[in-house]
């Protein structure tokens, strides 16, 4: 079996983690405007290690919030797909899919947003053994620009 294919490019991610999160207050409107906040996760492989699940626990205004990210690795086509569900929507969204290429993951999933389709982006980067960078971005023009609406910065527990 070819472990090198990709299945190990989550193994930086397992354990515990507290994340400072930025997220635009509003999206795709030219909005300078970003709402910190907290949160912790925790990341364990499954599947025998071709899948991981985090569990992150949001501390908002307005009380927690949980949620859930579910990666799976496809060994045929070398990539991972990833899932998000929370206990806001209780609902699991199309995953985005990807790879890592020089220790960036990039993962895309085209999306709707107010009823208009975007593309989503999704990109791992920064990753050491203590601290690692996910930001989350939108493209109205098919991939040619991007409005960056979410950073989250991990630092291990």
């Amino acid at each position: 079996m070819d472990t090198k294919d990709g299945r190990h490019d989550f193994d930086f991610f397992i354990g515990r983690w507290k994340v400072k999160h930025r997220k635009l207050k509003a999206l795709m409107q030219g909005s300078t405007q970003w709402d910190e906040f907290e949160s912790t996760v925790e990341d364990r492989k499954i599947l025998g290690g071709i899948g991981n699940l985090e569990e992150m626990t949001f501390q908002r205004e307005s009380g927690a919030l949980y949620g859930v990210s579910l990666s799976l690795f496809n060994p045929k086509t070398e990539e991972w797909s990833q899932y998000w569900m929370d206990s806001a929507n209780a609902m699991l969204t199309s995953p985005m899919v990807g790879k890592f290429n020089n220790g960036v993951g990039e993962f895309f999933a085209e999306d709707d947003l107010d009823g208009k389709p975007v593309l989503a982006r999704a990109l791992w980067s920064k990753i050491t053994a203590t601290s690692c960078q996910w930001e989350q971005a939108l493209s109205d023009d098919g991939g040619k620009t991007w409005e960056t609406n979410w950073v989250m910065e991990f630092e291990r527990v």
